[in-house]
């Protein structure tokens, strides 16, 4: 079971921005920006590619809730998901990072790393 499903179960705690039946939206533990929230949809899929299209509709008005709700709507704000080892994600369980709060930057995207090393990462996160 992945650290989602047991905040989902409420076996980890989390701090909440919303939650309804169908999504949840959390604060990140090492936040990479002023601003960082997890959301997840209640129903897992591994990533952004296993997502139904039809769940997206209601992903994106909760995501957008939640920007609204911490007022990002107005000062703008990152929308990440990251999908499978060269996208850096890191649990298999969809999640999108929005960032916000601060002028963000985009920098060091890819690492000048081995085909070996990114195996060897690949291991480990997944």
């Amino acid at each position: 079971m992945s650290v989602f499903e047991k905040i989902i179960k409420g076996e980890i705690p989390c701090n909440k921005v919303l939650e309804n039946d169908d999504f949840l939206a959390f604060h990140d533990i090492a936040p990479k920006a002023p601003i960082h929230i997890l959301v997840i949809p209640k129903k897992f899929a591994k990533d952004f590619q296993e997502l139904n299209p039809q769940e997206m509709v209601g992903l994106t008005n909760f995501i957008q809730e939640v920007a609204r709700l911490l007022g990002l709507d107005k000062s703008g704000y990152r929308l990440i998901s990251n999908v499978g080892i060269d996208g850096g994600q890191e649990i298999p369980y969809l999640h999108f990072h929005i960032l916000g709060g601060a002028k963000l930057r985009w920098d060091n995207l890819a690492q000048n790393i081995s085909e070996k090393e990114r195996l060897e990462e690949a291991k480990k996160g997944m």
